[in-house]
């Protein structure tokens, strides 16, 4: 059953730290990810030549089937990804605010600390910096690492942890969305929900305040 609670007795073991960038290290009411939505529909409408309302239509649907809008669009239209990933990530990040807070703790870590986004790694790269964690991670890793395929797939996290070293029983995955930690939790990793999603079996804890969880584990 996920807790809320935890002892850092639990945690002692872990010497990988890998983090989901959006709605994970900063706050989702700062609605970020929804400029990227936006964009994400304008492209479909393009690129495709369909109206708003079936773009925002395929755009949910292949989120939903493929783990990824992008990995619904290569599928389904050979659609070229790095276009897409630069344009979809053009976003204004002047509503971020630094987190000396999430910054401290994150540094207090022990080990190895990494993030894994379904996003851009220039994506991965302009947010930590707008967030003052430049620098406090020792890779940042984007869809383009895993070869262009999203977490929740199991052969996304196999990519990633094969190019950075990660020991699964040896780690801790850190994610807003509850589909992306169900392959963590069964390769062994200690499984955190950040935010206010629905609780699943195969979360360990959940919390509303990144910054202060870690810094608990200190």
């Amino acid at each position: 059953m996920p807790r809320q609670h935890l002892s850092h007795v639990e945690f002692a073991h872990v010497r990988t730290w890998v983090f989901d960038l959006d709605n994970t290290l900063y706050p989702r009411e700062i609605r970020l990810f929804d400029q990227i939505e936006a964009r994400m529909i304008d492209y479909v409408m393009r690129v495709l030549d369909i109206d708003r309302a079936r773009a925002a239509t395929l755009r949910a649907s292949y989120w939903r089937e493929h783990g990824t809008t992008l990995a619904g669009l290569m599928r389904e239209h050979a659609l070229d990804p790095a276009p897409y990933l630069a344009e979809v990530h053009d976003i204004d990040l002047s509503m971020v605010a630094e987190s000396p807070a999430l910054r401290d703790a994150i540094a207090a870590l022990p080990g190895r600390r990494i993030v894994h986004t379904n996003g851009s790694r220039e994506h991965a790269r302009r947010v930590t910096k707008a967030l003052g964690l430049d620098g406090a991670f020792d890779a940042l890793y984007g869809i383009e690492d895993a070869g262009h395929t999203p977490k929740p797939a199991e052969e996304a996290f196999a990519a990633i942890f094969a190019l950075d070293g990660v020991e699964p029983r040896r780690a801790a995955m850190f994610e807003d969305d509850p589909r992306n930690l169900a392959v963590p939790h069964r390769l062994g990793m200690r499984t955190v929900l950040v935010g206010p999603a629905e609780m699943a079996p195969h979360v360990h804890h959940r919390t509303d305040d990144l910054a202060g969880f870690l810094k608990s584990l200190a």
